[in-house]
């Protein structure tokens, strides 16, 4: 393999790595960032006696930017450990650690003691420090192990042995941590959590705040209030900012038992609001204290729906109104990082770029990002599509990929209770995927950019895809499901979803769900001095930009345009760059050279907007 460095890896500076707060819907003063270099070793032991190499954080061992470049075999132990002394004055009265992602489970030591352990490779988790902490240097040690496809949990795109046909669809693994580590000091009694729904139709929005007060002493003064009968009181202050101005607010007194949680919900009315659309992405900040906590939020109004238009036709409704979701198809890797984008730069230039060549929505593929891009997406305006990352057993891809491909009907004519030919025989797995989807659910909920959830893609891993469409809505009622994504289709959620690489498409309107197109195209062009492999996959192949624009537009005038008429109500196309032998990128996979011709997918995408708007 040829190792590609964008431009943001050549720019990396091993004592700025990643410095952006981490966390933009929950933002506090208090801010320790841990990125950088570390200690690490790889061995087959649960301890490290010594650490033999330096390891820059959050950049996995499998990636060329930690400096290591090895993979993390499933019998091996990856160990890291990281010297720190907390800033002068950062300690109020507790410290909480956090870990953006640690693929795949670890358990976490400060000062030798065992503060906690977690699984699941692609969501956040902290732990609360302060009684391990010690005056001076302190030492946190993780020990992590990652089987990939030799576990059922989520893994996504990752695989260890490739082969087949579809091999180049996976990619290098990668273990460990490889989002930023944090740490913030609170309060005893503090914020823990907020999450902010928009209620469209009635010109308000809705707060529930979760606050923790961890007073361990009954009768004592505590930051959020006195004592009283062994309780304590406390005010929550709630204020709605507009570009700086307060526009509403709310006083909310908080009573309760001495170590538990509690949860507040408060709704603000917004008179004559500004919805958020991908063209206005209009955002509201929002500042919420209690005692001595302050933290910060932001929201956008806006309405996902499905409806008719004026013929009868079911579509998706954004603000009330039709709306077709036109995008790209985004699996977030890098040549130098993997799934750790190399800098916050890095992370904006794609959605940018997407942007200006007219496209409103990006699929962000089995992979969950950092927060920073879905806060990216929400004030610059793009539509994000999420999908739950894939687990369960090695794929048998004949039934997965060869025969869906060939006949849409077997497609959809296989229950998802057939736990064997899923891959999903193990139960821990099945349980630790619903503990991972709603954990996705529930980390990204503030998100305005988010409009559809994916909990399964093309049958990997997938298993009573009904329960967990179910599931989803009992803690977002507020969003689009796409129940199983292409194939496999067990008649749920909001869409009739249709991936088509080798197939003339047609369309018809459907009763009950909206007609979405969302996997399509995976054209290949491979652009010499930026392939990373010998190895070239894609659907079809050309050889220059202007080719791959051609036929790109000759299969938008053929496909895409006639079948609007028809119900299709989204377009996704695969993918934004390409990565290792996958060459069907809109970009290279060093992010160097657009594929195809900037102007005229502009165009294209113009036609395509005006052409629905005079159809519905």
């Amino acid at each position: 393999m040829v190792q590609l460095i964008s431009r943001w890896g050549k720019e990396i500076d091993p004592g700025n790595i990643l410095q952006e707060y981490p966390r933009p819907n929950l933002v506090r003063d208090s801010y320790f960032n841990l990125n950088g270099k570390w200690e690490c070793r790889i061995n087959e032991s649960e301890t490290a006696d010594f650490y033999d190499e330096t390891i820059i954080v959050p950049f996995s061992p499998e990636s060329m930017l930690s400096g290591v470049g090895k993979i993390v075999m499933p019998h091996q132990r990856l160990h890291y450990r990281k010297k720190f002394t907390l800033p002068e004055g950062f300690k109020k009265s507790r410290v909480l650690l956090h870990f953006g992602a640690v693929d795949q489970e670890c358990s976490v030591f400060v000062n030798g003691i065992r503060v906690g352990g977690h699984k699941g490779g692609y969501l956040p988790f902290h732990f609360d420090i302060t009684d391990s902490l010690r005056q001076g240097e302190n030492v946190l040690t993780l020990s992590v192990t990652d089987r990939t496809e030799q576990s059922p949990h989520a893994r996504g795109k990752q695989k260890l042995q490739k082969k087949g046909k579809y091999a180049s669809l996976f990619y290098t693994p990668q273990s460990g941590i490889w989002k930023t580590v944090w740490m913030e000091s609170v309060e005893k009694a503090y914020i823990e959590d907020v999450r902010i729904t928009p209620l469209y139709d009635d010109s308000s929005v809705r707060f529930e705040i979760t606050v923790l007060n961890a007073c361990k002493t009954s009768g004592a003064e505590t930051s959020g209030g006195k004592a009283s009968g062994g309780e304590t009181s406390g005010t929550v202050l709630l204020a709605v900012l507009d570009r700086g101005v307060e526009i509403g607010q709310a006083e909310i007194t908080v009573r309760q038992e001495k170590e538990i949680k509690q949860v507040i919900s408060q709704e603000i009315k917004l008179d004559g609001f500004k919805p958020w659309t991908p063209d206005t992405p209009h955002l509201y900040d929002v500042i919420i204290r209690y005692g001595e906590d302050e933290v910060r939020s932001y929201f956008g109004m806006r309405k996902l729906s499905t409806g008719r238009d004026g013929k009868g036709i079911l579509r998706f409704f954004l603000n009330n109104k039709p709306y077709f979701f036109n995008g790209i198809l985004d699996q977030g890797y890098w040549p130098e990082s993997l799934m750790t984008a190399p800098s916050d730069e890095a992370l904006v230039y794609d959605i940018i770029k997407l942007k200006e060549m007219g496209y409103n929505t990006i699929r962000k593929h089995v992979k969950i990002e950092a927060e920073r891009f879905y806060y990216h997406c929400d004030r610059l305006g793009m539509m994000v599509w999420q999908d739950m990352p894939n687990g369960g057993g090695e794929y048998n891809m004949v039934f997965v990929t060869h025969l869906p491909n060939a006949s849409d009907r077997f497609a959809r004519g296989v229950s998802d209770r057939h736990y064997g030919i899923f891959k999903r025989k193990d139960g821990e797995g099945r349980r630790q995927y619903y503990t991972d989807l709603k954990n996705m659910v529930s980390t990204l909920y503030n998100y305005p950019s988010i409009a559809v959830w994916v909990p399964f893609n093309e049958g990997w891993g997938q298993f009573d895809a009904a329960k967990a469409t179910k599931e989803v809505r009992e803690i977002d009622s507020g969003r689009l499901i796409n129940e199983a994504c292409g194939w496999f289709d067990q008649g749920g959620g909001d869409m009739y979803s249709i991936h088509n690489y080798r197939h003339k498409l047609k369309v018809k309107p459907q009763q009950d769900r909206v007609v979405a197109l969302t996997e399509y195209g995976g054209y290949a062009y491979p652009v010499e001095e930026h392939l990373s492999c010998k190895k070239e996959f894609g659907y079809q192949h050309y050889h220059s930009t202007e080719e791959l624009t051609q036929n790109y537009k000759r299969l938008w005038e053929e496909e895409i345009y006639p079948n609007l008429q028809y119900g299709l109500c989204s377009a996704i196309y695969t993918q934004t760059s390409d990565i290792e032998e996958e060459i069907n990128g809109v970009l290279t996979y060093d992010r160097e050279i657009v594929k195809l011709d900037e102007d005229q997918v502009k165009e294209m995408n113009d036609k395509l907007y005006g052409m629905f708007d005079s159809l519905v």
